[in-house]
């Protein structure tokens, strides 16, 4: 159920402002914050406004996100100014404010965001940048946006940012990779660092309020990792519970992936088909479910290096854990195929349109999934990958064991493909 929303002040008016301060706010902006009869943001935002701005001054509380409602229901018909850093609909309060509120009462006046600054100061053009947000989220995620050739404007938590940056490229293989801290930028305080090598980065005591700038280099002898799905097999730590690269790109090409969705991976093993899932769109979640502890923790250390450390590890058996999970849109299930009612507690769970994808490679399950395929349809393949290998002096195909797959989509809409 969704919950309900409060009653809406008068007006919400979230106004942007930058490291310049109260000179840099446009006429209409100034009005409104003149105008409030209470201010909301963070100290050093409150701080900014000159003695004219009368309304009540409050200082966000932390942690942020779950105060939202409770004070905008608290000032139930007062007029509402909320101070956000540059555009407050990027990475900014604004999401917040209108998830809980609707857009409806909200008015956003946005002043430019700090990535705008950036590309104009750097000459980069805004559209051919990928934006990384660290506030509030661990730095490994940037692992993800990390490929040769690629500019990247990294959102900062605080001061010591832009050395965690470094460590992580360096950690990376991408030590080459040439870094700028752009500081204050808009403000009387802006600066640009000289440009240096993450491999030649040295500590320095900074602003806490910059981005990083990274042009990225991949060191020789580093692996490349795509954006597609098919990592090498040595991307991965594993105990050979792993699926491997050619049959893991055909099984990610059949869950389809698109932004926002959410997998379950059962029988997580190395958790290469959650990673690789949450890896094709940022926005895209996963939950994988493993009995083995130890493995559990190697799946957890898989998402980190690779870039989705928000990975949701589940340490249990299933089915009996999937009641506790949120729904998913697709569902694969690598392991524990014979455990009784696990297929039927999947399909169950998916809504209509969802996916559904099974691999096997014994006999017993393999009978299953042509069980399952007489009950719900779909389509039964037989992958089947053999290797070139020395064979005295001569070369010859090593076969690996075939892979039984079962794939569905439960309920499609007319004409779909199942």
């Amino acid at each position: 159920m969704t919950p309900a929303r409060p009653d809406p002040p008068a007006t919400v008016t979230v106004v942007g402002i930058g490291a310049d301060g109260w000179p840099g706010v446009p006429e209409d902006s100034r009005a409104a914050l003149l105008d409030a009869e209470v201010l909301l943001g963070g100290p050093r935002q409150l701080d900014l406004l000159p003695p004219e701005c009368t309304g009540e001054r409050i200082a966000w509380p932390s942690p942020l996100r779950p105060a939202v409602p409770g004070l905008l229901a608290a000032h139930t018909g007062r007029r509402i100014a909320v101070l956000a850093s540059g555009d407050p609909m990027f990475y900014g309060i604004g999401r917040a404010l209108t998830e809980v509120a609707g857009a409806e009462a909200v008015r956003v006046l946005p002043h430019p965001s700090s990535v705008s600054y950036a590309c104009a100061r750097l000459g980069w053009p805004l559209e051919d940048v990928e934006v990384v947000t660290l506030v509030g989220r661990p730095t490994a995620r940037l692992a993800a946006a990390l490929h040769e050739g690629r500019r990247l404007l990294v959102l900062s938590a605080d001061a010591a940012t832009p050395g965690e940056v470094a460590a992580l490229l360096r950690d990376r293989g991408f030590g080459p990779s040439r870094m700028r801290v752009l500081e204050q930028l808009g403000g009387a305080r802006e600066r640009t660092t000289a440009p240096a090598t993450a491999d030649d980065w040295r500590e320095e005591s900074g602003d806490p309020l910059n981005l990083v700038a990274v042009e990225c280099r991949r060191a020789p002898g580093t692996s490349r990792l795509g954006a597609v799905p098919g990592l090498p097999d040595e991307a991965y730590e594993h105990d050979g519970q792993l699926t491997k690269r050619h049959v893991r790109a055909a099984t990610l090409g059949v869950l389809a992936p698109a932004p926002g969705e959410l997998l379950w991976d059962i029988g997580g093993g190395s958790g290469s088909i959650a990673i690789e899932w949450m890896r094709t769109h940022p926005s895209c979640r996963a939950v994988t479910v493993e009995r083995d502890p130890v493995r559990a923790e190697r799946i957890g250390r898989n998402a980190d290096r690779l870039g989705v450390p928000t990975l949701q590890v589940v340490t249990g058996q299933a089915p009996a854990v999937l009641a506790e999970l949120p729904p998913p849109d697709a569902v694969f299930i690598g392991g524990g195929l014979t455990a009784p009612g696990l297929l039927d507690a999947c399909w169950a769970a998916l809504p209509a349109g969802g996916r559904l994808v099974a691999n096997t490679v014994t006999l017993e399950s393999e009978a299953l999934l042509a069980d399952a395929r007489r009950r719900f349809g779909g389509e039964l393949v037989r992958l089947a990958v053999a290797h070139a290998v020395p064979v005295g002096a001569f070369t010859g195909w090593r076969q690996a064991m075939p892979v039984t797959q079962w794939a569905v989509q439960k309920n499609p809409e007319p004409g779909a493909d199942r």
